[in-house]
């Protein structure tokens, strides 16, 4: 059952980064993007597919080398296996207050210029493959929160932890892949679905901050200060 929460709370925060508005917004632009450079539908589906895949392996690959670089040193693994629960209530709070916009933060990010862009198209799978995992490394704010604040920390205290990564990879890659399709076959409500799933990400990022500070809350009387 602790793993089956797990896998669902990785596949959750990783479609929440990918419907939250930063993420969604570049995501949205790069298959477009991708979709004026290629003639026939079907290589337009397969360079979003390409593309989508490329930020699942980012995320995936990132995570993993973090995870095991922290668990592979005894000192700082036994340091994590004594102080993580402790840690995690305040963190959570942290990470929801940021979901819920009382907190706010400003993180450099990472763009490409139209020239790389272009060559990277013009390489075919690949070169969309490519773009996908280097847009996966320019986190924005909500994006980093979710990732290094509820993500890593999740990993880290779960029997699956190098797994859960890939999950929210998967997790990130579903809505593209869907908005990718809907360019590929020339969805003409697209613009109308976007504002749709801009609102309800609004809605879901608000209740995922809530229920993130109720179990921080939880965590700290449990670890913290003993009311439990």
């Amino acid at each position: 059952m602790e793993i089956l929460i797990g896998f669902a709370s990785a596949l959750w925060l990783g479609i929440l980064t990918s419907i939250s508005p930063c993420p969604l917004a570049s995501n949205i632009a790069a298959v477009s993007f991708l979709s004026k450079k290629i003639t026939y539908p079907t290589l337009v589906f397969i360079s979003g597919l390409a593309y989508t895949l490329g930020r699942m392996v980012s995320y995936a690959f990132l995570g993993w080398i973090i995870i095991n670089s922290l668990l592979s040193v005894p000192q700082v693994a036994q340091f994590l296996q004594k102080y993580m629960g402790k840690a995690l209530g305040p963190l959570l709070i942290f990470v929801g207050l940021f979901l819920l916009e009382i907190i706010t933060l400003r993180l450099p990010g990472i763009a490409l210029s139209e020239k790389y862009k272009n060559k990277l198209v013009e390489a075919g799978a690949l070169g969309a493959f490519l773009l996908g995992f280097i847009f996966a490394l320019a986190f924005c704010p909500i994006s980093a929160a979710l990732f290094f604040g509820s993500l890593i920390p999740l990993a880290l205290s779960s029997k699956v932890g190098t797994l859960l990564p890939l999950v929210y990879g998967v997790g990130t890659g579903l809505p593209v892949l869907i908005f990718a399709v809907a360019i590929a076959f020339g969805v003409t409500s697209f613009s109308h679905w976007f504002g749709k799933v801009t609102k309800l990400e609004c809605y879901m990022r608000s209740i995922t901050g809530l229920i993130f500070i109720i179990i921080g809350l939880y965590y700290t009387g449990i670890y913290i200060l003993r009311l439990f």
